[in-house]
């Protein structure tokens, strides 16, 4: 793995930002540091030129929030957060912006994870590193990249926590997805606080045990107190279950167990845009080149184009009109239409009626029908196993049919003129054609 610099932002300008390049390939610390406000970051932008960068910001500034949100598809559960979350969050859902970790259902049944951060605060980062020319992929909430200790990566976070002192701040994580960022004047308080609630859970479970005898050996051995894997001195020895960590440099910590898949604050609108490169934007001007001439190229021949297609409606206006002259009956015709309404013409001659016979009949009788222009067909019908057409044609009198026995046998076919009736002002008859 290539070396990556790791930065931890502030809440404010004024805050201090620390900042570590880290071998992954040789998990090592190269170099760190601590910068005095925000406007340094500029400092930093020569060792993120050539190495990725991933940013931590303060878990103060981040609201974790488990839920519990009915529907099965992904973006109605995330539709719905912000309105679920309305009446529990200090500020109004429209001035928050709200991105969601990769996270499974838990064993609470809570299927939505979602990191909750003040939009202007979220811009307000984004422009520290944009004056500074440092681009990043990942901005990640730092108390999310502290290790899950002990029982507390099964993710219900109650078994044990792990701390580190970062600077004027204490990081804790409770859980795969609950943790927070601590003043240090604050700290003090909230360890009286978690102590009072793990005193009270374990009176709880006290009660419903029926050996009083164990009970009072849990008390004993002080397994009432939260245990709290610490990396760093902590003040808060009587507060907790202290199990005692190597110490780490509290950014090393972080980039050692930081999992970026689990949440990234560039979401949405927030999502960062890849720069494009040199060669990118040279494409891009050839491509914008080749996109002119040939728009060029269009206009030149705009012309012939135009000529070509009212050739081109010509010829469908005239394949429309044979295939009218062909089956006057038929009302509508359209020209994307007509290879299917032959095909369904040929079909309704009879099973066998696409072989060559069939056409060639048709290829003969075709010029009986120009020299007898007053017979119109009725109906073609053609059987395939006796090679035998047989036509249902009208005409104004009995001598169209004569004509049309005449021109066929002329072809040299053999006719069979069937009878023939009166149908209003026209002559039905029909014909049993050989070749």
């Amino acid at each position: 793995m290539a070396e990556t610099l790791f930065i931890r932002l502030g809440s404010q300008p004024q805050d201090n930002i620390h900042w570590l390049v880290w071998s992954g390939a040789n998990s090592e610390i190269i170099a760190s540091g601590e910068l005095g406000h925000a406007g340094q970051l500029s400092e930093l932008s020569e060792k993120a030129q050539n190495r990725p960068v991933t940013v931590f910001v303060p878990g103060c500034d981040v609201s974790l929030r488990r839920l519990k949100v009915p529907g099965k598809s992904g973006r109605a559960v995330r539709q719905a957060v912000p309105y679920m979350l309305e009446d529990d969050l200090a500020q109004d859902v429209e001035q928050l912006f709200f991105a969601y970790g990769n996270v499974k259902e838990d064993e609470q049944g809570n299927n939505c994870f979602a990191a909750v951060v003040d939009r202007e605060q979220m811009s307000l980062w984004q422009s520290w590193l944009a004056d500074a020319g440092i681009r990043t992929k990942h901005i990640i909430p730092d108390v999310l990249a502290m290790p899950l200790a002990g029982d507390a990566g099964n993710g219900d976070g109650d078994t044990s926590w792990s701390a580190v002192a970062l600077g004027e701040q204490v990081l804790v994580r409770q859980g795969q997805w609950q943790g927070v960022c601590l003043d240090n004047s604050i700290w003090p308080l909230m360890c009286d606080k978690w102590q009072q609630a793990a005193q009270v859970l374990h009176e709880s479970q006290e009660e419903d045990e029926e050996d009083e005898d164990s009970g009072e050996n849990e008390h004993e051995n002080g397994s009432e107190l939260q245990q709290l894997y610490a990396y760093s001195p902590l003040d808060c020895d009587d507060k907790f279950d202290i199990r005692s960590q190597p110490e780490e440099l509290p950014l090393a910590l972080l980039a050692q167990n930081v999992n970026p898949s689990l949440v990234n604050l560039l979401q949405g609108e927030f999502q960062q845009v890849e720069p494009r490169s040199q060669a990118t934007v040279s494409w891009l001007w050839a491509a914008g080149i080749a996109l002119f001439a040939l728009v060029l190229n269009v206009g030149i021949k705009g012309a012939a184009l135009m000529q070509v297609s009212n050739q081109q409606e010509a010829v469908e206006q005239q394949i429309i009109a044979t295939y009218k002259q062909a089956f006057p009956a038929t009302k509508r015709v359209r020209v994307t239409t007509i290879k299917s309404q032959l095909k369904q013409k040929l079909a309704e001659l009879g099973p066998g009626n696409s072989g060559g016979g069939f056409l060639e009949m048709l290829s003969r009788v075709q010029p009986a029908f120009a020299s007898v222009p007053g017979l119109k067909p009725a109906s073609i019908k053609f059987d395939s196993k006796r090679q035998e057409l047989r036509l249902q044609a009208l005409a104004s009198d009995y001598q169209q049919f004569d004509k049309f026995k005449s021109a066929l046998e002329k072809a040299r076919l053999t006719v069979n003129l069937g009878a023939q009736s009166n149908q209003g002002e026209q002559i039905s008859g029909s014909f049993s054609i050989k070749g």
